[in-house]
Order: C-alpha cells, then sequence, then structure tokens
C-alpha cells in the first residue's frame, strides 16, 4: 500500500508517546462468507460458537478435519448486514493466513452443497496498528472512539476496528494494538488524516506481539499438524464446547473432557545470532522440530510461530520469538532446541494465560 510505504519508520528507540505504528499485514487475507445460511453453516465448521457473536465482537475460530488438526486458524465476525441472529441476507468475515486463504476458501466452498451461501475474497486490507497513550487519542480524535476490550470491534467510516490481545505494555501501562480492516482507497485516505503522528512498523514486530500474546496462527507449512488444543486456542477463546458438532469436534472435545493433555504450546525466545549461525530463516521455521536435551534422538514438538523481535536499544532484532508445540514433560528439566539437538537454545517464557493443569 502505497501510503504506508510512503511514511517514516518506527526508529529504533521504540514507539513515541503520540505516534502510531501502523504495520501492512499482508501475510492477512480476509474471506468474505454471505447468504441467508450463512450463521448456520460456519457454525457446523468452525470451533467457534458463531451464532453467538455480537455485533461488535470478533473471536478467534479454528476449521478441522475430521481427524481434529487444524487446517486454518484466524478471527471470525459478523458484516454490516448482519447485525441481529434473525438477519436473512447477512454474512461473515473470516481473517487468515495468507498462504492457505484460498485453499480455505475452496475447502470450505466444498461443504456449501444446497446451503445459500456464497464464499469469496474479500478486497479489503489488513493494517497492524499499536499506540500508547497518546497515539490513541490521536486515533480517536481522527476516528472516532476505538474498541479497547480485546475482541471488540467497531464499524467506522475508516474501516473495521477489532481490539487485538496485548501482552506488552509501555511505561505508562498501555499497549494497544488493533486490526484494522478495509478496502485500500479508503485505508489510503485515513492515514493521510493521521499526518505525522502515523509511522511504518515491521510485520516481524506485529507478529512478535502476537507471540507474546499466545496467539497461534495456522499456516500452510502447520496446517493437518495441530489440535486446538495443543496450540491454546480454547485458552485464548477459540473453542466452544458447547456448540455443537463440526469437523474434527469429537476428538476436540475427548480432549477436553477425558484425560489431561500432555502436550500444549509455549513460548520462547532464541538468539538471532545463533539462529542465522545455523542457516535457519525465521519465516521458514513454523513446522520446524524442536528437541530436547535428554531425548536428541527425536524431536518432542514442533514449531508454531516465529518472528524476529527486538529489545529495548537495538538497532537489529536480536532475538527470534517462537510459540512451538511440545510436551510438559520437556519443560520440567534439561533445554529445548530449535532444528535441531545442537540448535540454538530456547528460553522459554511465560505466556499471559495460564496453561492447563500438566498431563499425567
Amino acid at each position: 500500500m502505497h501510503a504506508l510505504h510512503a511514511l517514516s519508520p518506527v526508529p529504533a528507540a521504540g514507539l513515541a508517546e503520540g505516534a502510531v505504528a501502523l504495520t501492512p499485514l499482508d501475510m492477512l487475507s480476509v474471506v468474505h462468507a454471505a447468504g441467508a445460511d450463512t450463521i448456520p453453516f460456519l457454525q457446523g465448521q468452525l470451533t467457534q460458537d458463531v451464532k453467538s457473536l455480537g455485533a461488535h465482537q470478533a473471536r478467534l475460530a479454528g476449521y478441522c478435519t475430521a481427524k481434529g488438526r487444524l487446517l486454518a486458524s484466524g478471527v471470525v465476525w459478523m458484516d454490516n448486514a448482519r447485525t441481529e441472529p434473525q438477519a436473512a441476507d447477512g454474512g461473515c468475515y473470516l481473517m487468515v493466513s495468507s498462504d492457505l486463504a484460498a485453499a480455505f476458501q475452496k475447502r470450505l466452498s466444498m461443504f456449501v452443497l444446497r446451503a445459500k451461501v456464497k464464499l469469496a475474497a474479500a478486497p479489503l486490507k489488513v493494517i497492524g496498528v499499536t499506540a500508547r497513550q497518546g497515539g490513541i487519542a490521536a486515533l480517536n480524535a481522527a476516528f472516532g472512539d476505538l474498541p479497547r476490550g480485546a475482541w471488540d470491534r467497531v464499524d467506522l467510516p475508516s474501516g473495521t476496528w477489532i481490539a487485538a490481545p496485548a501482552a506488552t505494555e509501555s511505561a505508562d501501562g498501555v499497549h494497544a494494538r488493533w486490526w484494522w480492516v478495509g478496502t485500500e482507497d479508503t485505508v489510503a485516505a485515513a492515514i493521510g488524516m493521521l499526518g505525522a503522528t502515523a509511522l511504518r512498523a515491521d510485520a516481524s514486530a506485529w507478529q512478535a506481539d502476537d507471540i507474546a500474546a499466545g496467539l497461534p496462527w495456522i499456516i500452510a507449512a502447520t496446517q493437518d499438524v495441530f489440535v486446538p488444543q495443543t496450540v491454546n486456542l480454547e485458552l485464548v477463546g477459540g473453542v466452544s464446547f458447547t456448540k455443537g458438532c463440526y469437523p474434527g469436534q469429537e476428538v476436540v472435545a475427548r480432549s477436553h473432557y477425558l484425560g489431561k493433555l500432555k502436550r500444549r504450546m509455549f513460548r520462547a525466545t532464541a538468539q538471532a545470532a545463533d539462529v542465522q549461525a545455523k542457516a535457519m530463516q525465521t519465516a521458514a521455521l513454523p513446522g520446524t522440530d524442536i528437541f530436547h536435551s535428554a531425548d536428541p534422538a527425536q524431536p518432542c514438538g514442533r514449531v508454531v510461530n516465529a518472528a524476529l523481535s527486538a529489545q529495548p536499544g537495538d538497532t537489529a532484532p536480536s532475538q527470534v520469538a517462537v510459540l512451538f508445540e511440545s510436551t510438559f514433560v520437556s519443560m520440567d528439566s534439561g533445554t529445548v532446541h530449535l532444528g535441531a539437538a545442537d540448535g540454538p537454545v530456547l528460553t522459554v517464557l511465560p505466556l499471559p494465560y495460564p496453561l492447563a493443569d500438566k498431563g499425567a
């Protein structure tokens, strides 16, 4: 988007109090589902309780195989036409990873059959917006009051704004994030209203914030690998256990109600220099095996998401932020390594939400 590329970058020292960081999130695409049967159709396909979505809410959701393995994860919300459950011509938007969006749309379309639903790629851009208190005031002044509670959303002339969870806080306790979704022309015109307040941020910074918030994104490299609970999808509100059937529901429900989980998603960092020394590319890390020092012959888990991460004072990113799936046992002692038994050491960090009890 030309309007974004013309902006000055966020300085290495970080985002100033009154500034707003805008990040082009080209790795995300939006699929639109429309028609009289949209809500019941998606209710029977996604892990989220679509029928319960309010007019000013968005939620995470997963899309599984019959064996309960995730083919996609993303954010779902109602479009403007469907503000009441009884609306006959409403629909939904689904924001998913761009590298699987076409396949996701095609697979969903295979199951429409006689239902009155049409799925299509939406001509919308996704921008990540980050601000501290002064920047929040500037955004509200330019566009109107933005949502502040995680997963709340509003539709404004500038586009749809969805408040994203944030694990990071600035010195004044405020570090707000939004997904801003709109047409290219609408977003470009709105950016001009922010003037010098707006700065351009790299996508890796936004992805690192997603990782800090413990938000799993399934991409093409990790399709058909994880069940929802092993990437903590239900812990971030992405799974309903009361909504009824959907593909893989029996497997997902069995994992929830019978026994304790032995695998979960964890958060960690590795030194960027160590990763680069092994000729690893950060973008290629999802799906990469994780190894434990006590059992170097076989992997104990896999990377879910990864992104370069800059620390305060860095002139360049010094760490790689990672979400990885593994066993609870592997977290008890020893060390975990990226890519090989002698690969970069992962320093495990806390997630912003509690994990379920350890498995037996």
